[in-house]
């Protein structure tokens, strides 16, 4: 596959182990303390990124827009979707003060941006990609916004046709901008059966480039088989607390489930291998025990000729193979044998 780039220090794509991000997106509830708990939370998770979302309310949303029907089941009827994301909405000095944090414990700062104000204040405080939400993905001119800036891009496809992907990507492409793809179902949460994670392979063969997935739906189920199937990114939402009010937590981790998910991504990895069908050194002590050698049926004297009824096969399968009978059967007795010897070559004229 061609694409790979790197993020910052971290290699995306060709081999590199899977990128994770952990999605706190607006799961602080606009409380900036809770945000720095999220990134402890990631970075004790051993996330390779923990990621926010940056917005400014009244560029985002209409005051007549609804909510969507998750948003209204989880925060209730009785506010706008404007006055909701007012709520969520984190000031500019809380970025700076996440992304320190972040560096302090070693993990990436991301986040996804809805306007190009607010892709600007992340440029401006440095960060080394940009990660495009689904909503955005038809959004071209805010693309072209982003793609002038030349940094790397993850992209969630949620919601979209393979036309529309093609369409974001060429704006990329045109800019020289490496770009990731995420698929993605934009429901919270997403049902397993509606996943159509063979969307991965589709995205990978279709655009050449590193691809994996934005898993909104329950458990870890779903996104630990992304990467079986490959994925070199993944997104997760995670919380401190799945019973907190707000939009996402439901669709969340909780940190114990989250450093569970980083554990099995990590395990899935090392069972992938190389592909080459051979024994394991975890196998061979066991393919000596489990495996028959040619052994005596029957004492035979020193210089006796073996015949077919003489030799049989028993473990273990540190002896002469019973894929060699054939070899064995004519041949004369060095020693004399007892019944039940396992054979040696040694033993063969």
């Amino acid at each position: 596959m061609t694409g790979a780039f790197r993020l910052g220090r971290r290699a995306i794509g060709d081999g590199a182990p899977c990128f994770v991000i952990a999605e706190a997106g607006v799961n602080h509830n606009g409380d900036p303390a809770l945000a720095a708990r999220l990134v402890d939370v990631a970075a004790d998770a051993g996330a390779d990124a923990v990621k926010f979302q940056t917005f400014r309310s009244e560029a985002l949303v209409s005051r007549r827009a609804a909510k969507a029907a998750y948003q209204v089941e989880t925060t209730g009827a009785d506010e706008s979707q404007l006055d909701m994301l007012r709520r969520l909405e984190l000031p500019v000095a809380a970025h700076r003060t996440l992304l320190e944090r972040c560096a302090r414990r070693s993990i990436m700062f991301l986040s996804s941006s809805f306007d190009e104000g607010s892709a600007d204040a992340l440029e401006a405080l440095g960060v080394a990609g940009f990660k495009i939400p689904s909503g955005e993905i038809t959004n071209l001119p805010f693309l072209e916004h982003l793609a002038a800036k030349k940094r790397p891009v993850i992209l969630s496809t949620g919601m979209s046709t393979l036309e529309e992907v093609e369409a974001a990507m060429a704006v990329f492409r045109r800019h020289a901008v490496p770009v990731a793809l995420l698929h993605c179902v934009s429901a919270y949460p997403a049902p397993a059966n509606q996943m159509n994670l063979r969307a991965i392979d589709t995205l990978r063969e279709r655009f050449a480039c590193p691809v994996g997935l934005s898993d909104h739906t329950v458990g870890t189920e779903i996104a630990l088989a992304a990467v079986a199937r490959g994925s070199e990114v993944l997104e997760k939402h995670f919380t401190v607390d799945t019973s907190l009010a707000g939009p996402d937590h439901r669709a969340s981790l909780d940190p114990a489930a989250l450093a569970a998910m980083l554990a099995g991504v990590r395990a899935v990895e090392a069972a992938l291998g190389d592909g080459i069908k051979k024994p394991t050194a975890a196998e061979l002590d066991t393919r000596d025990v489990a495996r028959k050698s040619l052994v005596t049926a029957r004492p035979v004297a020193r210089g006796s000729t073996l015949g077919s009824a003489d030799v049989t096969a028993k473990r273990p399968g540190t002896g002469i193979p019973s894929t060699s009978l054939a070899e064995v059967v004519g041949r004369r007795a060095r020693r004399d044998l007892d019944a039940d010897e396992v054979l040696q070559w040694t033993d063969l004229a």
